[in-house]
């Protein structure tokens, strides 16, 4: 065979344009957030700017990818993002598992936040909520939690943000219906305020 024979050098492999499709799909979703919530980002990192320049702490919590996304973001301000500095005062509420599981057996599964909130939560402290449906009734009682204890709530969402835009103080709701791209997006804004804060503080 020769090298004419063997078509285009450049076409991608079948396999990957599912792959590529959802590279793009990302890129999309992000330039549309980039465009059309600046003012939303702006607020959200100014929330966490007052939280950290003011000593308080930034209580993180969300169920499972968001969970998970929680505690991501916590050790960045604990340990570091991209920047050696002092360390910011941050929790999440998704790890102690004893805790977690005597609250879920004893008092509820909708209680696993807030039963936290409600012992350490102080004033200045900031509660930072990852919730793709908005509606999981354990963050909106987080959300409750905190504002009875004058704890500001910081929500990221997706679609219509559900019940917890009610409740919370703001929210960034991303322009998606997919779980996966809201999650990742949840993540760089976040990547972004943390280098931000690293940055001015």
């Amino acid at each position: 065979m020769t090298h004419a024979d063997q078509g285009p050098q450049n076409a991608p492999d079948a396999s990957v344009a599912p792959l590529l499709a959802a590279l793009t799909e990302l890129a999309a979703t992000a330039e549309r957030v980039a465009r059309d919530l600046a003012p939303e980002i702006e607020r959200a990192l100014e929330m966490v700017r007052t939280t950290v320049n003011q000593g308080g702490t930034l209580l993180f919590c969300g169920n499972g990818g968001s969970a998970a996304d929680a505690q991501h973001m916590a050790t960045e301000y604990v340990v570091r993002y991209m920047r050696n500095r002092r360390a910011y005062p941050a929790i999440a509420l998704t790890t102690d598992t004893s805790l977690i599981t005597a609250a879920g057996n004893d008092l509820g599964f909708d209680h696993i936040f807030s039963r936290q909130i409600e012992a350490l939560g102080k004033s200045g402290d900031l509660l930072i909520i990852h919730s793709t449906s908005g509606n999981s009734p354990n963050v909106l009682r987080a959300a409750e939690a905190a504002k009875a204890k004058s704890i500001p709530v910081l929500a990221l969402t997706k679609r219509d943000g559900g019940a917890l835009r009610l409740l919370a103080d703001h929210t960034v709701v991303v322009p998606t219906d997919r779980t996966d791209r809201a999650q990742e997006i949840h993540l760089c804004i976040q990547h972004a305020i943390c280098d931000a804060i690293e940055r001015t503080l």
